[in-house]
């Protein structure tokens, strides 16, 4: 089972942000539920941006007013008749706290509060931070375009926080048979390998600035030239040092390994073994041996944790798993592991 506690590290090295101070006492925590653990990082997150201000912007709005604002909509004023109560319908700009990101943090935050899994104590910081969002209102985080948002200077400390909410709108929030809402104590497999993945790319940018870490493209290594139908190859993570690279292909399942009842034997998933074998020998150009290839899993609850090594027509290809139920330290030795092999291969 994943240790709540290693999801929130992958949290901090995702969003740099909350490896600031103001989220350390959340570091000292242990956590039951994820949905605790979102509560806690919402409510730093929120505290700090209401001292920040709450972000404005300006709302298209039409109401019916008794002094001309904005631009008067002739039509529509004698469709309401409103020249009869000496008013005139406006249609005008107003800089307000309305808007949609407010909005979805709210929604968000309330949804957390009508959570069994989130800490009482928790639930009153939150409802005392809502007092905020008065003029803010509820929306349906099931409807909420996500890949709207935009992000500049002046709603940068936004992002963190809607990435939150888009974890608990995505990875919590379920719908029963009855249409109700209710919320799972654990992100589902989709958001947590979104998040494995980006883990594990963040964490070798901060620990090996010396490495160029990043998710890459190859292209096919073909004779002559004609790339006709061929699929896009992209890695997870690749790191390149000193003339080396080493491509890492990150895998969240409920197994790792792939069972044969028939015969009672287990093996390797064999579309992720052929899918590392042709990157590496595709970006291997030189036929070297100059590049490596990783199958990372996150370990699962009834196996036991990989580590094997094979050496393919010259290149070396490694299975290993993290598991996310131990101390975080025995996650990065693995990592570091993957490093330091680079180095000296």
């Amino acid at each position: 089972m994943i240790r709540i506690k290693n999801v929130y590290y992958m949290l901090s090295y995702a969003f740099r942000i909350l490896a600031e101070e103001k989220y350390h006492d959340i570091n000292a925590e242990e956590f039951q539920y994820t949905a605790d653990l979102m509560a806690a990082i919402l409510q730093k997150g929120l505290s700090s941006q209401i001292k920040k201000g709450l972000g404005r912007d300006y709302i298209q709005k039409t109401d019916m007013l008794s002094t001309p604002r904005g631009k008067i909509d002739i039509s529509l004023s004698v469709k309401e008749q409103a020249i009869f109560s000496r008013k005139l319908v406006c249609v005008y700009d107003s800089f307000e706290e309305n808007t949609y990101m407010n909005q979805v943090l709210k929604s968000t935050a309330q949804r957390l509060i009508q959570t069994d899994d989130v800490k009482m104590e928790r639930k009153k910081a939150l409802k005392k931070l809502m007092l905020y969002f008065n003029n803010v209102d509820i929306i349906d985080l099931r409807t909420i375009k996500w890949r709207g948002f935009q992000y500049t200077k002046n709603n940068a400390t936004y992002k963190m926080l809607i990435n939150i909410c888009f974890l608990v709108a995505k990875g919590l929030l379920l719908t029963d048979e009855k249409g109700d809402l209710k919320m799972s104590k654990y992100l589902d497999d989709r958001q947590m390998h979104n998040l494995y993945e980006k883990f594990i790319l963040e964490y070798y940018r901060k620990h090996y600035p010396e490495f160029k870490a990043k998710p890459s493209q190859v292209d096919w290594n073909v004779d002559d030239g004609f790339l006709g139908l061929l699929p896009t190859m992209k890695t997870d993570i690749t790191l390149e040092y000193q003339g080396r690279t080493t491509i890492i292909d990150a895998k969240y399942y409920s197994r790792m390994l792939q069972y044969n009842q028939l015969f009672n034997s287990k093996t390797l998933h064999s579309n992720n073994m052929y899918q590392i074998f042709t990157y590496v020998k595709n970006k291997d150009v030189k036929h070297d041996g100059s590049v490596s290839g990783v199958l990372l899993y996150a370990k699962t609850d009834e196996e036991e944790l990989l580590n094997q090594n094979y050496l393919m027509s010259g290149n070396k290809i490694s299975v290993k798993s993290l598991d996310l139920g131990s101390d975080f330290e025995e996650i990065a030795m693995t990592l570091d592991g993957i490093a330091e092999n680079l180095k000296v291969s």
